[in-house]
């Protein structure tokens, strides 16, 4: 059930930004008299199509194929690589007819429309639910690292105060993807403070640029310190063990955090063990299996129980630039990991992923909230991707068209229609890796 909520946010949320994408090319053609012959979702491989219409010269359509779509405009040589119509003499209601900076406009459209639906998005989302979050300030005990985290340098309980110099402000949640997305290469720490972040020495780990791939794809490179306290119970639990007991003590040895907690509980697996919990304000000793997995079969707090949530609401006219900000920031941070990718040092592009990818960061529950979080910042990979320079994309017309502005010479139709070939051999080069990323991330690592 959890694959197919997933599978079905995937197809609404990629139709949504599709078709936003596509109606951005279709109204500024139609704006400036440009006939557009076909408007679909999704694709109809074949010319099989689920069903069709046809308004005035174009034809609307749904595909059978249920990802992507397009828009199919007169005397433009696109995907389709139909060349046909251009073996005649241009039409006034041709994109080839056209001045430079109308169709200049036209290529730009659907780069345009996807940046708006992203900000439309983070407008809504502001005004409905507002902004919560912990900050990263209040972490008292600062972050538990996983392998990786503490290969690269860092040490559990870092408290993180600084990125290349400047000072960390706002949410945890934004700290690990800031310092990897944003090519952070000196991160300042307290290191060794004691209970409630009191004392420490700063220290500074050095991001090497070779580990930048790997920390991309380590989903739990750093989670906040916590202590073990019960959050809940698996339904039909059998167990001593009960919600809102604190873990102080296994076999008599203290253990303070959560991920000391997991890393002992391993080396005693499937075995039974003597553990102390604070129980309303008492210490319990208890009996408790520990199973082969080396786990308790509890589920723990989250860092919301631990740490104050701070809030801010939205009015409809606070929202706005709210909205703009955050696309903004969207914005800037993807466009900083497109630079780490074409870095071959930082094996960054080990991290490009397909659909599967993509699918896999929706959650397996229904959640609006989330659903549209994902929406807004795919937009924004969709806006970003396709300004890129790369014939066969939106940014390789575009690189032509303001070539054509600025010398006043337009490239010829076989030119484009190389040009078209080779941006489509490029994409295929990319599809190939992200593809084979994502079979080696899931099935094969």
């Amino acid at each position: 059930m959890e694959i197919a909520i997933k599978v079905i946010q995937l197809i609404m949320s990629l139709s949504l930004l599709v078709f936003v994408h596509e109606l951005g090319h279709y109204l500024t053609a139609r704006m400036f008299g440009i006939r557009v012959e076909k408007f679909y979702l999704f694709f109809d491989a074949g010319g099989f199509s689920i069903f069709k219409f046809r308004i005035g010269e174009t034809t609307f359509g749904l595909g059978w194929v249920p990802f992507g779509g397009y828009c199919k405009i007169a005397g433009m040589i696109d995907e389709s690589m139909d060349t046909e119509a251009l073996k005649s003499e241009p039409q006034p209601w041709e994109f080839r007819s056209k001045p430079a900076w109308q169709r200049l406009i036209v290529m730009v459209g659907g780069v345009v429309m996807n940046v708006a639906t992203a900000i439309v998005i983070y407008i809504g989302m502001s005004w409905h639910w507002g902004d919560s979050y912990i900050d990263n300030s209040d972490l008292r005990w600062g972050y538990a690292f996983n392998e990786l985290g503490r290969e690269v340098g860092f040490r559990d309980g870092d408290r993180i105060v600084s990125f290349d110099g400047e000072a960390v402000e706002g949410s945890y949640q934004r700290v690990y993807s800031d310092m990897v997305i944003g090519g952070v290469r000196e991160v300042g720490v307290i290191r060794g403070g004691g209970d409630g972040g009191r004392g420490g020495v700063p220290a500074t780990v050095t991001i090497p640029e070779e580990r930048v791939a790997e920390m991309l794809d380590s989903p739990e490179f750093m989670t906040p310190r916590v202590p073990f306290v019960i959050g809940g119970l698996p339904e039909g639990a059998v167990t001593p063990l009960a919600v809102g007991d604190s873990l102080v003590a296994l076999n008599g040895m203290t253990i303070d955090f959560f991920d000391q907690w997991r890393t002992t509980l391993g080396r005693v697996a499937g075995t039974t063990v003597e553990l102390t919990v604070v129980r309303d304000g008492a210490p319990v000793n208890l009996s408790v299996a520990v199973s082969p997995e080396g786990q308790l079969g509890v589920f723990a707090s989250s860092a919301a129980r631990f740490f104050s949530i701070r809030t801010r609401d939205y009015s409809l006219g606070e929202s706005v630039p709210a909205g703009f900000r955050k696309a903004g920031a969207q914005i800037s941070g993807y466009w900083d990991q497109l630079g780490l990718i074409v870095k071959p040092e930082t094996e960054a592009y080990k991290s490009v992923g397909s659909l599967i990818s993509i699918g896999s960061i929706f959650p397996g529950v229904w959640d609006w909230f989330r659903f549209w979080s994902v929406t807004a910042f795919l937009s924004i990979i969709l806006a970003v991707m396709n300004i890129l320079p790369i014939p066969a994309l939106d940014g390789g017309h575009t690189m032509f068209l303001l070539w054509e502005v600025v010398t006043r010479r337009r490239p010829s139709d076989k030119f484009l229609e190389w040009a078209q070939m080779t941006g489509m051999f490029i994409l295929l080069a990319i599809m190939v890796l992200a593809f084979w990323n994502d079979i080696y991330r899931f099935f094969i690592k």
